[in-house]
């Protein structure tokens, strides 16, 4: 695709995204200042902005959100997924409104500044989409100075350095640093949270930490389950000595081939002692590698809450929530793992299932409520099968 000459800087212009190609887009800096490189994706959702903005698996990446009123219901702290937010940045159509909902305790502008998160505003979000679609997800680097002095040299040299995600382990940053329970449950508006809902006595989940979403943690409680959190790099001897029921592999950002150098050793020997096991995201990436399949990286990958996802085994379609931009090869899964769900955008596979082990996995996002409980039974069906083991 040509690239055009940079437009000169609009009057009033404080935001800029500066793709690796060199292009220039303006716009008006909101949230911090400073400057960041990464990604540039799209997500199509038409709600849950700081859900997806604290989604660890965004880590690395510049957030185009391709709904033009983001922000407008302001934030809260209940509406995020990790203890920070983990995305760089993000583009948005228009300018940030005052909060309009009584749910809000601060506005998405200020929530974004308290969080060193750099957003930009007044950029034809359709055009960059269309872009990204047609060439692939760029490296770039967004940028925010309220004076509207930029260095575009330079930012170009960042945008151009930037190594990109292909071939980048990210979940052994990001992750936990250290082992710990999780017993909270699910949101309800009239009491918010379930605090310590979950079963001393149930079925005990290791789940293994390569850049979890904690509305998963709180469906696998729902679900009966108890659970304790490990860091991505724990050690086959260090999670066993925990006796666990069932692994929990999640989801997470960066290439799964990087992950999986020290991930997949791990798995494999779960899998060799026949321990139920359940991957979401990154975690159905690695369940595929550890099986012998191979991971590809997409041209603009799945990110959104109305994706459709064919079930196979009785053509039931359910809408799910996707985040990835790397898939599992669905023609080099091997005899003993057969796929179990499709994407009916494009056919990739979003779901696996092995027939000599208990060991499933979805590349969707059952937690993230789309369609909205569409695809919940995924972790019932965990759960219970780890009540049937014992």
């Amino acid at each position: 695709m040509a690239v055009a000459p940079a437009p000169a800087q609009p009057k009033g212009a404080t935001g800029v995204l500066v793709l690796a190609d060199g292009s220039v887009i303006w716009g008006r800096g909101f949230g911090a200042e400073g400057v960041a490189v990464g990604e540039v994706c799209f997500n199509t959702a038409m709600t849950g902005y700081q859900e997806v903005i604290s989604d660890p698996s965004y880590a690395g990446q510049i957030i185009t959100f391709t709904f033009p009123h983001i922000g407008n219901v302001g934030s809260n702290s209940d509406d995020i997924e990790s203890p920070n937010p983990h995305a760089l940045g993000c583009v948005v159509r228009e300018a940030i409104t005052p909060a309009a909902s009584f749910r809000s305790t601060r506005n998405f502008d200020d929530w974004m500044r308290a969080w060193g998160r750099i957003g930009i505003s007044g950029v034809d979000t359709r055009a960059l989409t269309k872009r990204i679609r047609m060439g692939g997800a760029p490296n770039a680097v967004i940028a925010h100075n309220r004076t509207g002095s930029f260095d575009l040299k330079d930012l170009m040299r960042q945008a151009k350095g930037w190594p990109g995600l292909l071939g980048m382990d990210l979940a052994s940053v990001i992750s936990t640093t250290q082992n710990y329970g999780w017993d909270d449950g699910l949101w309800t508006l009239q009491d918010g949270y379930a605090v310590h809902s979950g079963n001393p006595d149930g079925p005990h989940v290791v789940a293994i930490d390569y850049g979890m979403k904690r509305n998963i943690l709180r469906n696998l409680v729902a679900a009966g389950a108890r659970v304790t959190v490990v860091p991505a790099t724990a050690t086959y001897d260090e999670i066993m000595t925990l006796k666990p029921d069932g692994i929990f592999l999640s989801n997470g950002p960066g290439d799964p081939a990087a992950t999986g150098v020290y991930a997949v050793p791990t798995i494999q020997k779960f899998l060799n002692d026949n321990l139920p096991l359940f991957g979401i995201c990154l975690g159905h990436q690695l369940l595929g590698l550890a099986v012998g399949a191979k991971t590809v990286k997409m041209q603009q990958g799945h990110r959104g809450a109305n994706h459709p996802v064919k079930r196979l085994d009785d053509g039931r379609v359910e809408i799910t929530s996707m985040n990835h931009g790397f898939a599992v090869e669905t023609e080099t899964l091997p005899a003993n793992a057969r796929p179990t769900h499709i994407s009916l955008f494009d056919g990739s596979l979003a779901g696996l299932e092995l027939t000599d082990t208990p060991a499933f996995s979805v590349q969707y996002h059952p937690e993230a409520s789309p369609g909205p409980q569409d695809s919940k039974y995924l972790f019932e069906k965990f759960v219970a099968s780890l009540e049937k083991a014992a």
